[in-house]
């Protein structure tokens, strides 16, 4: 690689302390234009995992700019990122490529645009809002100042410190002082547990009322004290991956299929770790349980036999493709006409009027986006014929799609 003084072994250690301040994906690309360190801490969606890996062209534009540059660019799906040219000695050695991050907040707009442009299958939307929602937000003042760091870290060899510490110092604890804490926080810890199991139980059932009711009456129990003092932000995310966990196996209980789950609490790792500052943890203590509890109120089969709910996911997970009553009994191998007495049965509607449903709610996102035409818009959500969409549309809202979209601008 490059002109033979590159070391790979040693750059790799640059490449860790760069993930670790920057909070983003790294990856060094060698002048072969192959992966040869990536420290990744989430996958794209597989949807999109074959978009903008376009390493001889960055290649290329990198060779053509000074040793010093950071060249910033968006893929196709408006991901983000900084290329930064790794040179010793006037020699080329490989690019470190950084993100991918977000310079605006992907908002349902947003969203729509990705998987229109990108001709996207609409099932994944959720998956798709999941992961960009936790990527980092970064201004244009913090991509130029993350450039200058990744430059200048990238730009010498790397040297390992010497790390030189006193003696540790033990600290003395009281058995007289650790009784009486320990009388003092037992009552706070009891209440503080009775919330919890509630919150958890609500998120189960998927009752967001109940959840806003115990939240509302919290007030500062669940204010715990730092379990490490010296870094109250660490000591905060640590409770906030310890609740991540424990609403996951709540909608987990509540029925929500486990490509929901993993996608919400893979969103909400990243962020929790991402955050840097206090406020914006504490926020997300609330932010988390509502939206397990959400999730398990509009997508939980809990209360769906073993044959609807493989039925009910099967349809959620592909809308947009062609769906029938006979493809989809094959699909989890049963008889068509007992999923169909059972759809009804469990559901209250047949199986043809849900998927309808589920189709027309989905459409109601791209309607209001006022920029994609109607006929489009059918396609997108499985429908094939405009006409049955808008017959559709009108026996589900009372309104056609063009009404509905008059009605909401």
């Amino acid at each position: 690689m490059g002109d033979g003084h590159f070391d790979l072994h040693a750059f790799n250690k640059t490449l860790q302390l760069l993930h670790h301040f920057i909070k983003l994906d790294v990856r060094f690309i060698d002048s072969e234009d192959q992966v040869a360190i990536q420290l990744v801490d989430h996958q794209l969606p597989a949807v999109i995992q074959s978009v903008g890996r376009a390493y001889p062209e960055l290649k290329g534009i990198l060779q053509g700019l000074s040793p010093t540059s950071c060249f910033y660019y968006i893929n196709e799906v408006g991901l983000e990122y900084l290329a930064v040219g790794v040179w010793r000695e006037q020699s080329y050695c490989g690019f470190v490529l950084a993100g991918p991050f977000l310079s605006s907040f992907p908002n349902a707009d947003f969203i729509s645009d990705v998987i229109v442009k990108s001709n996207l299958p609409i099932s994944e939307r959720k998956q798709l809002q999941s992961f960009y929602q936790s990527l980092s937000f970064m201004s244009s003042n913090d991509s130029n100042m993350m450039g200058d760091f990744i430059v200048n870290l990238c730009a010498h060899p790397h040297a390992d410190s010497q790390l030189v510490s006193p003696a540790i110092i033990q600290p003395v604890l009281r058995k007289e002082e650790q009784e009486s804490q320990i009388a003092e926080s037992i009552s706070v810890i009891e209440l503080r547990y009775r919330y919890e199991k509630e919150m958890m139980d609500a998120v189960t059932r998927g009752n967001t009322e109940e959840i806003r009711r115990i939240t509302a009456g919290i007030g500062s129990h669940f204010n715990l004290p730092d379990r490490i003092p010296e870094s109250p932000i660490r000591s905060t995310k640590n409770l906030l991956i310890t609740l991540n966990t424990l609403c996951r196996i709540a909608a987990e209980k509540g029925g929500l299929h486990p490509v929901y789950v993993h996608n919400i609490s893979e969103k909400f790792s990243i962020t929790i770790e991402r955050s840097t500052n206090l406020p914006q943890l504490k926020k997300l203590t609330a932010v988390i349980i509502e939206e397990y509890c959400e999730a398990v109120h509009v997508y939980s089969t809990k209360s769906y036999s073993s044959i609807v709910k493989n039925a009910v996911n099967h349809i959620d997970l592909n809308l947009q493709k062609p769906l029938t009553l006979q493809q989809i009994a094959a699909n989890i191998h049963v008889n068509a006409s007992h999923l169909s007495r059972k759809f009804k049965q469990d559901v209250g509607i047949n199986l043809i009027d849900y998927i309808n449903l589920k189709r027309v709610e989905a459409s109601k996102i791209y309607l209001l986006r006022g920029n994609i035409p109607i006929t489009e818009i059918a396609f997108m959500v499985g429908f094939n014929d405009l006409n049955y969409f808008a017959r559709v549309f009108k026996k589900c809202t009372a309104m056609t799609p063009s009404q509905y979209i008059l009605a909401n601008r």
